[in-house]
């Protein structure tokens, strides 16, 4: 078990305010304050320093087997296990992937599957450096005593499915919640929210899973940014203190925060220099120094070889913004369109 010491004396310890020695003035005695995330402290640190090393980002192929199941139903393939396989087989084993992506997210089902030749998925990835991860949270459902809102499932039981998911070669994990501007947000849907994420980050850490603290604010409604701004502080603002309060490694987190745009109906659409003001100043004024990483995750080609280069081609794109460098020269008219779907679950 990590510890940290804290030292509550120091040179003046024994002098007054004006210079002058106290008198009998009790003994202090050194706080020994329980670190966080026990014995994988270090490799936790090491684990969210290689997911957001410089040019690299996130793949998120953790859909839900009904999710994937609209995919394959696209491309008149039927909902089976074997073909769930075949289509995770092919993103996963695609060859450069690991120049531009540094960790994957996996669905339950995926981080237990092989290639058909036998080799662990998760084995696919670390040849190639990029780190596995995996979705711990049971999707979101109502929140009773709120204003229509939500709050996600999946605590119970959260500390042995951590550490099975360890063992299979997880090394980061996921937990999305949302807040709802239009419904609010409540001061209850903020709390739950930020709570909750707090409570799966020390639990995921304590079991060497880098947790992704992830309250998305939804897109949906009229509201404009400067509303959006208002409310991602305020959310943030509760989940690290939550945070704190939950002794969770700050080093050994990486957070997914949306950027902060008008609602989806807005009537004014926002310039991409503005979205980026009010994102960073968000970000500058909410976030401790000490977090390693921040990640934007975003949101067929039946032919193999073409879908391997469609998704080596959004990886490069997603290196490229990371490092200041994207400027969407070339890209298609499909992959210009924005991705936003109203009331979107997964």
């Amino acid at each position: 078990m990590a510890m940290a010491t804290v030292k509550l004396s120091s040179p003046a310890a024994g002098l007054l305010a004006g210079g002058r020695p106290r008198r009998s003035a009790p003994a202090r005695r050194a706080t020994v304050i329980r670190a966080a995330a026990g014995s994988y402290s270090d490799e936790l640190v090491s684990t969210a320093k290689s997911v957001a090393s410089p040019g690299r980002g996130i793949l998120a192929i953790d859909e839900s087997n009904a999710t994937c199941g609209k995919r394959l139903s696209s491309i008149g393939l039927e909902n089976t296990e074997a073909n769930r396989q075949a289509y995770r087989q092919l993103l996963l084993t695609t060859a450069g992937l690991g120049e531009y992506i540094s960790g994957a997210i996996l669905f339950e089902e995926t981080l237990y599957q092989s290639t058909t030749d036998g080799k662990k998925f998760v084995d696919c990835l670390k040849d190639q450096n990029i780190m596995p991860g995996i979705k711990v949270d049971k999707g979101l459902v109502p929140l009773p005593g709120s204003n229509n809102e939500s709050w996600c499932q999946g605590l119970d039981g959260l500390a042995s499915r951590c550490a099975e998911y360890y063992k299979q070669g997880a090394r980061f994990a996921k937990w999305r919640t949302v807040v709802s501007i239009p419904c609010g947000p409540s001061a209850l849907a903020v709390k739950e929210a930020a709570w909750g994420l707090a409570r799966y980050a020390a639990i995921a850490q304590d079991n060497g899973l880098v947790p992704i603290v992830e309250p998305e604010i939804l897109l949906d409604g009229d509201h404009g940014i400067e509303r959006t701004l208002e409310a991602a502080e305020k959310v943030w603002s509760e989940v690290f203190f939550y945070l704190a309060q939950n002794n969770v490694l700050f080093e050994g987190i990486l957070l997914k925060p949306s950027m902060v745009t008008p609602g989806a109906e807005h009537k004014e659409k926002a310039s991409p220099e503005a979205i980026a003001k009010h994102t960073l100043t968000m970000l500058r004024r909410r976030v401790p120094p000490a977090v390693p990483g921040i990640m934007f995750l975003s949101g067929g080609q039946s032919e193999v070889e073409a879908a391997q280069k469609a998704l080596l081609a959004r990886a490069k794109a997603n290196s490229l913004a990371q490092l200041g460098r994207y400027t969407g020269e070339g890209e298609s008219d499909e992959a210009k369109k924005g991705m936003f779907q109203k009331g979107y679950t997964y």
